[in-house]
């Protein structure tokens, strides 16, 4: 916790060097400093940038958890006809 705490630290202030001064200037307050051009025109593109976050971070969530942790159980799942195949058809 204390280096992750550490890190945090040492890296949110350095976000702030990432926008150059005329785009920094013409950002909305939320996101002055973080990034270049104009920014979001209107709420609704705040909402469209949440959700689709969401929707990744659903999706990351998922991959890895099934890549770790697949839970396929039944004797007739079509990997089992893969491996208990090996060296039959040689």
């Amino acid at each position: 916790m204390k280096k992750l705490f550490c890190l945090l630290a040492f890296t949110l202030p350095a976000i702030a060097t990432f926008a150059c001064e005329v785009c920094e200037r013409n950002q909305p307050k939320l996101l002055r400093g973080i990034i270049h051009g104009t920014g979001a025109d209107s709420n609704w593109d705040y909402l469209i940038v949440a959700v689709m976050m969401i929707i990744s971070l659903l999706t990351l969530y998922y991959a890895v958890k099934w890549l770790v942790k697949p839970g396929e159980r039944n004797d007739n799942h079509i990997k089992y006809s893969i491996l208990n195949n090996e060296g039959h058809d040689q």
